[in-house]
């Protein structure tokens, strides 16, 4: 999850970047080709930072699904030490 932040942080930098270069007083010429090279990395590029996000809000939604499974699914002892039939039936579930 760390490398997503970082892929994701280093795109936005990017982003930063060729924001503060696009609104310098440049050569309309420097300019055009600048927009044409970051839109030749970027499309593909694209697609990793829409799968960044969407690997980030199903991490969220899996923390979230392994809590309520622990919650509903935890082991319940009918006494202070878990009979054997009761283990089997834990470990099935």
């Amino acid at each position: 999850m760390a490398l997503q932040w970082l892929i994701l942080s280093y795109v936005v930098a990017a982003e930063v970047a060729i924001a503060v270069i696009l609104t310098l007083p440049y050569p309309m010429l420097l300019k055009k080709r600048i927009v044409s090279l970051v839109s030749l990395v970027l499309q593909p590029a694209a697609s990793i930072v829409a799968f960044a996000g969407f690997q980030l809000l199903g991490v969220r939604a899996g923390i979230d699904f392994d809590i309520y499974w622990k919650n509903e699914h935890r082991l319940e002892c009918s006494s202070e030490v878990c009979t054997a039939t009761e283990r089997d039936r834990y470990e099935k579930s």
